[in-house]
């Protein structure tokens, strides 16, 4: 056959022939030696020995198995159920966090560290270990955990072999099973049919055991192999496991039981396994089930004093000039230093995309049960970290504090990063708003007046920074929006009064200003339920005016109303959505709500003496100054960046009018401002069921869910000079324990059962009956119903003064489109 067609010149032919040889040829040598093929496992085979679950977890055993026991399916006959009961909290130990003050060993301690058995380090630590147990001298600890740093043979940095060989292998062995103990007893998992810790074996054909499976829990009445994950998150290498499992052992089926919301992907796992089993089995009804019920872990340390890592975030007894973000805080004086989840969490979150890729990747390298928060370290999507809770003020007690957040949507790819610098702009911001007097909180880019474009202290702070940024990003955001290229643009351009067939109006200001915050005073705090932002718009003329170019209309009193009504229905609402939702204005909504938590710390301070009253209206804001990257941040050097806007112009529009393509220059400014409402106790129950309870969670538990969402409560609070644990749940402690945790003083009411489920299921486990009263996981009393007419003195505190956001308009005359 001849190439006719394609009129390969014969050169390219016989070099295809050869290139064609050739790959065959290598084809040929890669298929004609394969790698020696795994040994296929033929079948799979409990392994003897598994010990019963109430045997396992309550170190005794029930004569029967309930007839309830075991988890709830749905009633409507999906895969998957929801447990309808509030949060429960768990506790685990976890003794070694008390040491994560520890610096990388030295050569002394290195030499110190391995002169128990010299030449066998695994010999060295277990020395160690016996002689810290025998002591139970902090001193002694710390050089067994150096001496089983000195025995990692994989070459890790400490921080890195600590955090995530050390601590989470603590967590694997601690926290797994008193998650499995809970779910034991909640869930009666009792009698002769529940065996726990219970390992297949896949074997090939000549006996040979290949692969093996743990499972958490086995039924052997219902032939149900349960797999509980804290994190709700499903590994694909045990999922691959279950498959082959699945094919061998066809009358088996599986279950999976997380304590936090499953994610879609995680319910994609599930629902796709349960298909594959079915197409296994015809007429196997939902063989794969999901089981959500939400719990909230709680680890139990002790800090011990020069060995434990103490922040100053939101620190009052540890605050001073040059003071840096954590500190081995000598805690001599009152409020001094702070712990809790939100912190560990920040620590272990990256500072750029890379390095928190690189945290995740190693911690999930050796998380074996699935006892990380749920996406591991980079499972907070920090950019939308905010205050949502003060309280526990009072002399000698610091301030308890609990932040919200979303959870990453794909901590896997891509984990939240950024922690500490969403951290410390909400602790700097916090004490510059107590620190400063009100007459200060006021930035003001007006083109007229470039010697007030803040006060110079307020400049010499990220709060006072983040302000005048985003009040220049609202004015590039408001050009944005009034593009006619986009759809909104078109319609606003066109909706302008007009004047000889163009549209006209005059210069305007703009300003952000908080709408009323929603907030509720109650359980000695304060919770910051909604805090939301406003873009005012008004007509103001101005003396500075544009260069080039010419006026194009000189709108009459009529047109400027009509004008500004056009910009008020229709851009404003736009601008205003992007200030409260998008995340360059992340930094703005973060920096307001610590504005609201430090108003009631004024207020609080102003009847009874609190740790801050020393720095309230001190005007010293030396503490908290512009950190890096932007400690050369200078406020003229941005109000010469936006007089050169305003006089240049910035966004150049072809607007289409009767008279042809005009090209409209725009450029813009300002910002202030914050009243609030205190809602009822009525409507707080009913819009924010059981936040009192997450709140109060979020000190102490290290992954605290708010109900069936993706939204995150982390917290944390003082620790007082005795080593007081902010949550209170610590275990007993070589010095006294304090007198005051940091804990909401209030008592909890008698709950009421939670709600039961079709087929007799409560919280108790199945068995038809109310569950013993677990204070920590019912829902507290919520406090007064008094209101309180919150804090009025914020609305003139954000801003004093503000500058003219301008617009101008000219003109260049273009030939008319033919």
């Amino acid at each position: 056959m001849k190439n006719t067609a394609l009129r390969i010149p014969k050169r390219w032919r016989l070099a295809g022939r050869v290139l064609a040889a050739v790959g065959i040829a290598s084809a040929v040598t890669v298929a004609g030696l394969p790698a020696e093929a795994a040994p296929r496992p033929v079948t799979a085979k409990i392994r003897p020995g598994a010990k019963r679950c109430d045997e396992s977890n309550l170190g005794r055993t029930e004569a029967t198995t309930p007839r309830n026991s075991g988890f709830p399916n749905d009633p409507l006959g999906s895969n998957f159920s929801k447990w309808p009961g509030n949060p429960k909290n768990y506790n685990y130990d976890l003794p070694g966090q008390a040491y994560d003050g520890l610096p990388a060993p030295s050569a002394a301690d290195k030499s110190k560290a391995l002169s128990q058995v010299p030449g066998d380090t695994k010999k060295n630590y277990e020395k160690w270990k016996r002689i810290a147990n025998a002591s139970g001298d902090p001193a002694d600890r710390k050089y067994e955990i150096y001496a089983r740093f000195f025995n990692n043979t994989e070459g890790r940095t400490w921080d890195d072999w600590f955090k995530n060989r050390y601590i989470v292998g603590q967590m694997n062995n601690r926290k797994g099973a008193a998650f499995e103990g809970q779910l034991v007893r909640d869930f009666r998992l009792v009698g002769p049919d529940w065996l726990c810790e219970v390992t297949v074996d896949l074997i090939d054909a000549n006996g040979n055991v290949v692969d093996s499976r743990r499972y958490d829990a086995y039924n052997t009445k219902r032939g149900e192999f349960h797999e509980f994950k804290s994190n709700s998150e499903l590994k694909n290498k045990q999922i691959a496991k279950d498959r082959k499992i699945a094919r061998l052992m066809p009358d088996k089926k599986f279950r999976f039981t997380g304590a936090k919301p499953f994610s879609e992907n995680d319910r994609k796992k599930i629902d796709n396994f349960n298909r594959y089993v079915k197409r296994l089995r015809p007429g196997a009804v939902n063989p794969v089930r999901g089981n959500q019920r939400i719990y909230n872990s709680v680890p139990r340390t002790k800090p011990i004093r020069g060995y434990s890592r103490y922040d100053r975030w939101f620190a009052p007894g540890c605050q001073g000039s040059g003071s840096s973000t954590t500190t081995l805080a000598s805690l001599s004086s009152p409020g001094c230093g702070t712990r809790g989840p939100l912190n560990e969490r920040v620590n272990n979150s990256g500072r750029t995309p890379a390095e928190a890729r690189r945290i995740q990747a190693s911690a999930r390298r050796f998380d074996s049960r699935g006892v990380l928060p749920r996406g591991g370290p980079g499972g907070v999507d920090f950019t939308t970290l905010e205050l949502r809770y003060v309280g526990g003020l009072g002399k000698g007690k610091g301030m308890q504090y609990s932040m919200r957040a979303d959870q990453q949507p794909d901590p896997d790819n891509n984990p939240g990063y950024g922690g500490k610098a969403a951290m410390q702009l909400s602790s700097d911001a916090m004490f510059t708003w107590l620190a400063l007097t009100p007459d200060k909180f006021w930035v003001n880019l007006n083109p007229d007046q470039p010697d007030r474009v803040m006060d110079t202290a307020f400049a010499s702070t990220d709060a006072g920074r983040v302000l005048l940024e985003a009040d220049l990003q609202m004015k590039h955001d408001f050009f944005k929006t009034m593009d006619p290229k986009t759809d909104l643009g078109r319609r606003f351009w066109a909706a302008l009064p007009q004047v000889d067939g163009r549209p006209c109006f005059s210069s305007i200001r703009n300003w952000i200003e908080p709408k009323p915050a929603k907030v509720r005073e109650q359980d000695g705090g304060i919770y910051i339920l909604d805090a939301p932002l406003r873009l005012k718009s008004v007509q103001q003329d101005f003396g500075t005016q544009p260069g080039g170019g010419e006026d194009v209309c000189h709108p009459t009193k009529a047109q400027q109303r009509q004008a500004q009504a056009v910009i008020n229905q229709m851009i404003v609402p736009a601008v205003e959505k992007t200030i409260n939702t998008a995340p360059q204005y992340a930094d703005l909504r973060r920096v307001y709500t610590s504005r609201v938590a430090a108003e009631y710390i004024r207020r609080t301070d102003a009847q009874h003496p609190t740790d801050f009253h020393r720095f309230i209206n001190s005007n010293n804001v030396k503490p908290w100054p512009l950190r890096a990257p932007h400690q050369n941040w200078d406020k003229d050097a941005l109000f010469r960046k936006y007089r050169k806007i305003f006089i240049d112009g910035e966004f150049k529009y072809n607007v289409n009018t009767a008279r042809g393509v005009q090209v409209m220059i725009v450029g813009g400014v300002d910002f202030s401002k914050a009243p609030k409402h205190n809602i009822t106790n009525a409507r707080f129950n009913i819009e924010n069921r059981d936040l009192d309870n997450t709140t109060r969670n979020s000190v102490k538990s290290d992954d605290t869910s708010y109900r069936d969402t993706d939204t995150l409560y982390l917290g944390g609070g003082p620790v007082t000079a005795t080593g007081g644990d902010p949550g209170g749940d610590s275990t007993p402690a070589p010095k006294p324990t304090p007198t005051h945790t940091g804990k909401p003083t209030h008592q909890p009411t008698t709950p009421a059962p939670d709600p039961t489920t079709p087929g007799g299921y409560t919280s108790g486990g199945g068995n038809g009956q109310p569950p013993a009263k677990d204070p920590s996981g019912d829902l507290a009393h919520t406090g007064s119903d008094t209101p309180i007419g919150l804090i009025s003195g914020v609305a003139a505190a954000l801003a004093a003064a503000g500058g003219g956001l301008v617009w101008w308009m000219r003109r260049r005359r273009t030939a008319p489109e033919g």
